[in-house]
């Protein structure tokens, strides 16, 4: 999820923002609706009664559900790249990947790692600049996080996964899974960044792009040095209101269409890391760099393109940033896909984790169905 405070929303308002646009509302479905090719011409229904979307009762629901504990120092680390990288681990069986958004970290998963660890291996980690792991001073970008989810695929995890991304970690999530495919079982996004190519754009003749590379001495001496340090005076009072709790509260009470979590075990996972020395300067390069500079060669139709796994979209339908007419692009682009609309925000992992996690334990056990895995079960069927 995104919670980089003003700045970031001014960011997106301009130029899109990381996790996209949010293009639309669907207020009137209370009910999950689950479409997937494939598994409709076998007549498996994948639904859930509607009772349980009723935005009133997420809070209530979460409360009777098994939180992760918080831990101050952590849960586990991992040496990447000479960098310390955090994650959780809990469970056994098929590995689950978690992959957080901007500005959040593993235990934004509070709700959904005890109870998909009933049943599977389950691993939440802390993207490199983001919550308990290392504010390391390098130039982000998107690849940065793909190789280091790709590497943890490999080295830690040691076995073909499901990887599933919420924003910022949505994209990541879909890039890993494009260039380490034989480590990915499926991919599930909830409310992803990244963006469609614009078929209109014209392309962009080589000579003009040549000449982009030619600096004059007047930009690179004078110019560049008082923008930056422009940006940096902004930014660094922006970076002070973005950690400040009340600050963070508002803006994670503006994406939960339902408050109810938003809670002060929500806020500390998110203001204690900024106490890092470093944090201050890698919310900087994320803004200034990575944020502001969103429109990247890596487009969700080129990295859809590459997909070769079973998709799932699990959409908060009510996300003020990223609405469902994304997931059903999404969808209609990519065959083997299924979709899921919920009602709920930007997170709905978080918002509606009782929601979430009985839709994606359903999905997941129609993967193993299809792959011979286990006997078929019963399908539940709309109320």
């Amino acid at each position: 999820m995104s919670v980089a405070s003003a700045s970031a929303a001014a960011l997106r308002s301009s130029s899109g923002r990381c996790s996209g646009v949010g293009t639309g509302l669907n207020g009137g479905n209370k009910f999950l609706m689950m479409q997937r090719r494939d598994l409709v011409t076998k007549g498996v229904a994948l639904s859930v009664c509607s009772s349980l979307l009723t935005s009133s009762s997420n809070g209530a629901a979460a409360q009777a559900l098994e939180r992760l504990p918080f831990k101050a120092d952590g849960y586990s680390f991992w040496t990447w790249r000479g960098r310390r990288i955090h994650y959780v681990e809990q469970g056994s069986g098929q590995p689950i990947v978690l992959i957080h958004g901007f500005g959040a970290s593993a235990f934004h998963w509070r709700y959904n790692i005890p109870e998909l660890a009933k049943k599977y291996k389950v691993y939440a980690v802390d993207l490199l600049g983001f919550g308990w792991s290392e504010k390391a001073l390098v130039q982000y970008d998107a690849t940065i996080w793909m190789e280091q989810v790709s590497d943890f695929l490999r080295e830690v995890v040691q076995s073909p996964s499901v990887v599933v991304g919420n924003s910022l970690g949505g994209f990541t999530t879909l890039f890993a899974a494009t260039e380490v495919p034989e480590l990915v079982r499926g991919v599930v996004l909830l409310n992803s960044a990244g963006q469609f190519a614009d078929p209109n754009a014209p392309p962009k003749p080589e000579e003009a792009a040549a000449a982009e590379e030619e600096v004059s001495a007047v930009t690179r001496l004078i110019v560049r040095p008082l923008k930056e340090a422009f940006q940096r005076v902004v930014l660094g009072f922006l970076f002070w209101q973005a950690k400040q709790p009340a600050r963070v509260e508002k803006v994670l009470k503006s994406v939960y269409k339902d408050p109810s979590n938003v809670d002060e075990y929500l806020i500390s996972s998110i203001t204690a890391p900024t106490a890092d020395p470093n944090a201050g300067e890698v919310y900087y390069r994320l803004m200034s760099r990575f944020v502001a500079n969103q429109q990247s060669q890596y487009t969700l139709d080129k990295l859809l393109g590459k997909l070769t796994c079973p998709l799932l979209l699990l959409w908060g339908d009510l996300d003020p940033w990223v609405g469902p007419s994304k997931a059903a692009r999404i969808h209609e682009f990519y065959a083997n896909s299924t979709v899921v609309n919920l009602q709920a925000g930007h997170c709905p992992h978080d918002e509606a984790p009782e929601q979430f996690n009985a839709a994606l334990l359903q999905w997941l056990a129609s993967l193993e169905e299809e792959a011979g895995d286990k006997p078929a079960e019963p399908s539940l069927q709309v109320v």
